[in-house]
């Protein structure tokens, strides 16, 4: 069960925010303090943590991975494992410059691509093994948008240069670290590690 939930795990904000493109930020944006924004499911955003562990105005999220996802029937399975989530304004800004209510995503970019957003997720929980011993284990994964140059080859993102950005998720995204611990599976440490850097903003 739990390499199933480590593939699953890998959580992106399904949440529907605007993903429109403008040529630069009007000087006014809608911020969340001022009251009018909206999440996806027709939720009023506040800052602080909403009642499923998003907090918007910091662009963090704390809970379960059902949590994250309005504990939805498919998620069930997973309801134990707990989840925090990082984001920068490029994957999710805490602003609405598009004024269309909703906070805005890679916002002056047409797609995530070259938009510099990226995201960290760290998981953790526990199961049983075959032998009904208590295991715990714990993932965590850096997801970056590739830059514009970057190409796609046999399941692996490339800079324009050629070097190894990392593998492919979610169509526009690299995975730049992995990190699995677990105690009974013999997993201790990085399990990949992008060979032009696993640092976040480098693109």
């Amino acid at each position: 069960m739990k390499k199933a939930i480590t593939i699953v795990g890998c959580v992106v904000l399904t949440l529907g925010f605007s993903t429109a493109t403008l040529a630069g930020k009007p000087s006014a944006c809608e911020t969340i303090q001022d009251g009018n924004l909206l999440t996806s499911a027709g939720d009023l955003i506040q800052t602080g943590y909403d009642q499923w562990g998003y907090n918007y105005q910091a662009r963090k999220f704390m809970g379960t991975y059902c949590d994250a996802y309005r504990d939805a029937a498919w998620c069930q399975p997973y309801k134990d494992v707990n989840l925090a989530m990082k984001w920068n304004d490029a994957w999710l800004d805490n602003k609405d410059c598009d004024h269309d209510g909703l906070l805005d995503r890679h916002y002056g970019s047409a797609s995530y691509i070259g938009s510099g957003a990226w995201l960290t997720n760290n998981e953790s929980g526990e199961y049983l093994d075959e032998d009904g011993k208590q295991c715990s284990w714990f993932y965590f994964v850096k997801i970056v948008a590739v830059p514009a140059d970057a190409y796609e080859g046999n399941g692996m993102w490339y800079a324009a240069d050629d070097h190894e950005i990392g593998p492919v998720i979610w169509g526009q995204f690299a995975i730049t670290q992995q990190v699995s611990n677990d105690t009974c599976a013999g997993e201790h440490g990085v399990q990949y590690h992008s060979p032009v850097g696993p640092g976040l903003g480098r693109f």
